[in-house]
């Protein structure tokens, strides 16, 4: 497997930026990584950097994007904060990624069973833990759920997590006019997903966003 340079880039489109991943996940399902040579990779990206993609994820130990999509050095921008949610800076540092440094696909990766998504739904009160878990607060308030809304109905959690992720991308667009601009015009695309951790794999959501993902 060959270290992304600049040609390599910008020749992706935004739907093969996404293949590249779920070819990655399959073959991390199968225990099947590509072969690499890390430490050329070192060196190939020593002056330079070309990720096709930036993936924001949680900070559950479970969920290494580099690991669950089988990427290398210099493939993504992995940025992990529990709760995937967006903020000034996260989204500072999407809008590098993009208009700067050339990636093509912004993924919001929610995960099963997030102990963040868990919190929030429990009113979990700790710390600097309470403003993080309220970011997760309208996820929650948007799933309709007349019996247990507690981190013990699983399913309940998972459907906050997933309307986590929606949210989130969501904020994206409202709140990135730079990101917009550039999913208008088609130079970036940008979709959801939810990683199982009981199989590794990933399933990825339809979304308005990701309509140039075709």
């Amino acid at each position: 497997m060959r270290t992304h340079t600049e040609i390599t880039q910008s020749s992706l489109t935004p739907a093969l930026a996404l293949q590249i991943l779920r070819q990655g996940n399959e073959r991390f399902v199968n225990n099947l990584k590509a072969n690499r040579n890390l430490l050329q990779q070192v060196n190939e990206t020593s002056n330079g950097q070309f990720p096709f993609a930036v993936i924001l994820s949680c900070i559950d130990s479970r969920t290494s994007a580099e690991l669950i999509f089988d990427q290398g050095l210099g493939d993504i921008f992995s940025v992990r904060i529990a709760g995937n949610f967006v903020n000034e800076d996260i989204l500072g540092s999407m809008e590098f990624a993009c208009k700067v440094a050339g990636s093509k696909l912004i993924v919001v990766l929610g995960h099963s069973k997030c102990g963040a998504v868990k919190g929030a739904c429990d009113k979990v009160e700790l710390g600097n833990l309470t403003a993080l878990l309220s970011k997760i607060q309208p996820a929650v308030e948007a799933v309709p759920e007349k019996g247990d809304r507690s981190s013990g109905n699983a399913a309940f959690v998972e459907k906050v997590a997933s309307k986590n992720v929606d949210l989130t991308m969501g904020r994206i667009l409202k709140e990135s006019p730079i990101l917009k601009e550039m999913l208008d015009k088609g130079e970036i695309g940008m979709v959801g997903g939810m990683y199982d951790v009981d199989n590794g794999g990933v399933e990825f959501f339809e979304s308005a966003a990701g309509s140039n993902l075709a």
